[in-house]
């Protein structure tokens, strides 16, 4: 007996109340919240199959520990979300929250974490500096105080930070859309948008036309091509983002470790494999492939760290592709002077984290008309009015 799938497939209908374009966490996650506030009809279009893109590719690490007053808000919620999700939607997330180091080498490192951690203290998010005695308690592995090129003095502790399984996260999404009503349409490739009157009218797909006055562009790394096919350009650029995996190891790391200097960080997986990843590649391309010069850099900066790990196996690297905005922060909300037209993009290496706080605050706003608060700031207008939300300092490296 086969068994039954987590979603059903469904013939493409030729109008939707509300068609999602992108199968990932952002795109799944707004289709939920959107079927639980009663808008079940809705359609996500995906043209690979569902985690094809960023949510598939990346490192899974979940944190809250920002910079700014906006970003510290806005990925509280989404941990908090993350934290129910398990028994929100019926499925293990394998969600752990075993803490999150972000390492200081200098002291004007070490001024930069106590800002943050002061932010992060006055909005209550658990976070706070520590020096090398106690990180060498909770990372015994670790370099601290042997012969290294960059001494480590200091790491913003952050405990509710961890990984989680990005693949159960999409799957378990995709399950709810389908049980609360929505349609889930994999192999779907949006090619165009119609706009008639300064709204949306349809969506132009490789297997037809769909009529609807709700599009919610949640495609990533594709995000500015996909507005660009509705008349709104967006400041984005996208870069590769690269990660390996190694053989599996007996667990040792209980953290996730981030070194902005050395542009290098680390976890490891529930099966024992070692998570690396480092700075997004500094030109622009759509390009899926690994390059020997990042893993060369990963792994040379990685040692500088844990010498003890020079004679580990890298099993396999890939790539994703990373939407960044001038200021390293989303842009979510309705598009200006065009009817309909709603985005959750710009999320360059933050986008796995704020998948359920996205999903949750865009469905609000689509439902009821109204912006809410915590969305308010990552408006596409704030480029024109100069009221960027610089959340640069809170990247250390692109995770």
């Amino acid at each position: 007996m086969s068994p039954e799938p987590m979603w059903r497939t469904h013939e493409l209908k030729d109008s939707y109340d509300v068609v999602v374009i992108g199968g990932g966490v952002h795109g799944l996650a707004t289709a939920y919240y959107l079927a639980r506030l009663g808008i079940t009809d809705v359609a996500v279009l995906e043209a690979k199959y569902v985690g094809f893109g960023g949510s598939g590719r990346n490192t899974a690490i979940v944190r809250s520990n920002y910079r700014t007053p906006e970003g510290i808000a806005f990925y509280d919620l989404s941990v908090k979300l993350y934290e129910q999700l398990a028994a929100e939607l019926e499925f293990n997330v394998m969600f752990s929250q075993h803490g999150h180091l972000t390492l200081a080498h200098n002291e004007r490192g070490v001024s930069g974490l106590v800002e943050r951690a002061n932010m992060n203290q006055w909005l209550e998010v658990d976070s706070r500096v520590i020096f090398p005695e106690e990180i060498q308690e909770l990372v015994p592995e670790l370099n601290l105080f042997g012969h290294c090129r960059f001494p480590i003095l200091a790491a913003l502790y952050h405990p509710p930070g961890g990984i989680i399984r990005h693949d159960a996260v999409v799957w378990a999404y995709a399950r709810g859309v389908d049980r609360r009503g929505g349609q889930v349409h994999q192999q779907t490739e949006v090619t165009g948008i119609e706009v008639r009157g300064g709204a949306v009218e349809a969506v132009v797909t490789n297997r037809g036309r769909v009529k609807t006055r709700v599009v919610v562009n949640a495609t990533a790394g594709y995000a500015s091509t996909i507005s660009r096919m509705a008349g709104v350009p967006l400041p984005i650029e996208t870069h590769p983002l690269q990660a390996c995996v190694t053989e599996p190891l007996k667990p040792f790391l209980n953290a996730v470790i981030v070194s902005s200097t050395l542009h290098v960080y680390v976890s490891q997986t529930d099966r024992g494999e070692l998570v690396l990843g480092a700075e997004m590649d500094d030109y622009a391309s759509y390009s899926l492939r690994g390059t020997l010069g990042f893993l060369e850099g990963a792994a040379l900066h990685l040692l500088e760290l844990f010498p003890c790990l020079a004679n580990v196996h890298v099993l396999r690297q890939w790539a994703g592709l990373c939407d960044m905005t001038p200021d390293y922060s989303p842009i979510m909300g309705a598009a200006p002077e065009l009817r309909g037209l709603y985005m959750t993009v710009g999320w360059g290496t933050y986008g796995f984290k704020a998948g359920p706080a996205s999903g949750f605050l865009m469905a609000e706003l689509i439902a009821t008309g109204k912006t809410p608060p915590r969305l308010e700031p990552f408006a596409l207008t704030r480029f024109a009015a100069d009221r960027l939300v610089g959340e640069k300092a809170a990247a250390s490296v692109s995770h």
